[in-house]
Parts: structure tokens; sequence; C-alpha cells
């Protein structure tokens, strides 16, 4: 878990120095996303030696959340963005180390939230698609205005797992109660 959140501080704080690097060199993204495809490469090579389930997955769920993080720098880069403030880069979920109060920050758009770590095991990472991002958007900037959110859609399409990976991402174990008008009090 705590593993996961360092390598997203790791995503930020690098692509955060390609776009300072920017002004001296226009291919500072593109060279950091050939940085990325590198990695995953390394990560997926430790997947073909024998491991152990709890360290397979581990090595999994990085695999899943970096092949999300070098899309989207890839996209970043294609569109052509060079500030640090676009919102293709502000939109997505980043995870700071903030050295004031020694603690994690995880922020998108103009939301902050503070990392929970509530303990939530090694579980399978959801694979980040632009649908989950837009959710990720929407029930995060509700939950900054103190407002609810509730995700709706046909059943089995996946707001509930998207509820549970954005609270696994913030840290915070997530309860769901699928209700109905069977169930009452009792």
């Amino acid at each position: 878990q705590l593993i996961l959140v360092v390598n997203g501080i790791m995503w930020t704080t690098e692509v955060e120095e390609a776009f300072n690097a920017l002004p001296g060199n226009r291919n500072a993204l593109q060279d950091y996303v050939q940085q990325q495809v590198q990695q995953l490469s390394d990560l997926i090579t430790v997947t073909r030696t024998p491991l152990e389930k709890p360290k397979r997955q581990k090595v999994m769920n990085m695999i899943t959340i970096d092949a999300h993080s070098r899309d989207i720098t890839a996209q970043i880069a294609d569109k052509g963005c060079d500030k640090i403030d676009c919102f293709e880069w502000q939109s997505q979920l980043r995870s700071y180390w903030d050295k004031e109060i020694a603690d994690c920050r995880i922020k998108i758009c103009d939301a902050t939230f503070p990392y929970g770590y509530e303990y939530l095991g090694n579980g399978p990472r959801l694979v980040i698609t632009p649908l989950t991002d837009r959710i990720y958007i929407t029930a995060t900037q509700a939950s900054h205005l103190n407002l609810g959110c509730a995700p709706a859609g046909p059943a089995g399409t996946g707001k509930t797992e998207t509820t549970k990976d954005l609270g696994s991402t913030l840290g915070k174990f997530v309860v769901v109660f699928n209700c109905s008008d069977q169930m009452d009090y009792k």
C-alpha cells in the first residue's frame, strides 16, 4: 500500500520536473515517457521470475498504475501541454510529499486531501480508464465542496469498484451499502 503511495509521489515529482525542464528541453515530457516505458518493461521482467503471491500482487498493482501514469504523461506530451497548470495535468490524482507537515497529500484540480493511511491490505487495483478519471474528478470535487456524489448507471458498470478504488488511492477504507426497497432498519 505504501509502495503505491511512494510510487505516486515519485511519478508526480518526475512529471513536474519534466514540466519545469520544458523551457530548455522541448522533449522533456517525451523523454520521461520513454523512461516510464523502460520502468514498465523492468516491472514486467520481474513478473517472469518466481515470486510469492503477495509480491506478485504488489508488482501487478504497480504495473496497473504505472501503465495509466505512462498513458497520461504521453497524452499530456502529445497535446503539447507545456505548463504545470494545464487541465490535463491538474485533473489527475497526484500524490505529493508535503515537507512542511511531513505528510502525504493527494491533489486533483483544486481539491487537496490528506492521505488516510488506513490499512487496506494488498488487494488488486482497477485499470484506470478515461471514465474512471471523470468519476475521480466528480467525486473529489463534490467531497471538496462538502457535497455527496452518487454515480449512476446500469448495474455491473463499475460504479462501486471505482468508488472503492478512489478510496484506496486516498488511503481510506470504503464500505458500500447497496440499498433496495426490501431493506429496512432491521
